[in-house]
């Protein structure tokens, strides 16, 4: 590859070089009736080389001109930049999920089917759902307490494999209840600190280079939750929470699961007849999400299938080429020619 291929047109200049030399040859100044006598006259080497300096000269004018059309090589750089969604799935493990679901001809508990289906919105089952593999996707997981089971992380599955680990709190043990405010704030608190980072990560990028971008800007921040109950433990009051997220710019969708005729099992969970949909219509509400009830396992797939369209991922593929220029060899050789010319 070259940069400059008009160039190669001053190739045509060295035919007429070489008629213009032939036209110069002249017949000698001094004529002699023989020359017999320098026959035994030996040949020196500057002698035998002469007829070479003119090729030596189309030479370098040659190199010269391959080097002055700069031949380069060059090398393609895909950069692929995403705008996606910063998600926390925050999801209950109470007692009361351990109730039983069908989904998709087999028998489940709650937290199973959940889990089947978050799996699929992750990854992607080739049918309803195109997988998230491109966004950032944490798990947060509470009954009495809230804990992260799994950090935002990006393009990996490993979510899942945290997510089918996770089991249900014992009925009777101290970590039975329903802390929603600590959910979310926990999972708030997450994207909050993601945010930051990912915009520390892009600040040091840009004193190194000026013009690159980051591969991942966070485009949407978002909480999914999911419970089967009503708020009776934690620290802080899913309202509160609610209000923090609205601040950071957190939008978050709530689920309720089970069918109200459902008490649930668990000394806690038979004070509950089903989720506070109250309480979580006004958390979705006032954090510009939506609020959806799940009584079976196929409205559960028809909510994430709309959080997905909803929540839309941009991919970018930009590709650079980065050049290395290779007409230095070239005028090395014209170099080298004009050398042994002189």
């Amino acid at each position: 590859m070259v940069q400059w291929p008009w160039a190669f047109l001053l190739f045509l200049l060295l035919p007429v070089l070489i008629v213009l030399r032939r036209k110069r040859k002249t017949a000698a100044a001094v004529k002699f009736s023989s020359i017999s006598a320098l026959d035994t006259c030996p040949v020196s080497l500057r002698q035998r080389l002469r007829p070479l300096l003119f090729i030596a000269r189309l030479l370098c004018l040659s190199f010269l001109i391959v080097a002055l059309a700069r031949p380069r090589q060059g090398t393609a750089v895909e950069r692929i930049t995403t705008e996606g969604a910063a998600m926390m799935i925050v999801v209950d493990r109470s007692s009361s999920m351990g109730e039983a679901m069908h989904y998709q001809g087999r028998q489940l508990n709650r937290l199973e089917a959940v889990m089947e289906v978050v799996a699929d919105f992750i990854q992607g089952d080739r049918k309803e759902y195109k997988g998230r593999l491109s966004d950032l996707i944490g798990l947060v997981t509470f009954a009495r307490y809230a804990d992260t089971q799994c950090p935002l992380v990006r393009g990996n599955t490993i979510i899942v494999d945290f997510l089918r680990q996770t089991r249900l709190a014992g009925s009777r043990s101290e970590e039975d209840g329903t802390a929603i405010g600590d959910g979310i704030a926990l999972a708030a608190a997450r994207l909050q600190k993601a945010e930051k980072q990912i915009m520390e990560n892009w600040r040091k990028l840009k004193q190194t280079d000026p013009e690159g971008k980051p591969d991942f800007t966070i485009k949407s921040k978002v909480i999914i939750l999911l419970t089967d109950g009503q708020n009776n433990a934690g620290r802080y009051h899913p309202l509160e929470a609610a209000r923090l997220a609205s601040d950071w710019g957190i939008k978050i969708y709530t689920i309720g699961i089970g069918s109200r005729q459902s008490p649930g099992r668990g000394i806690l969970s038979l004070m509950s007849s089903g989720p506070d949909e109250r309480l979580l219509r006004a958390i979705a509400e006032n954090t510009g999400g939506f609020y959806a009830r799940a009584d079976e396992a196929g409205q559960l797939r028809e909510i994430y299938q709309k959080i997905d369209q909803l929540e839309k991922t941009e991919v970018k593929s930009i590709e650079y080429v980065s050049y290395a220029e290779q007409f230095g060899p070239w005028a090395m050789a014209a170099l080298a020619a004009l050398g042994f010319e002189i």
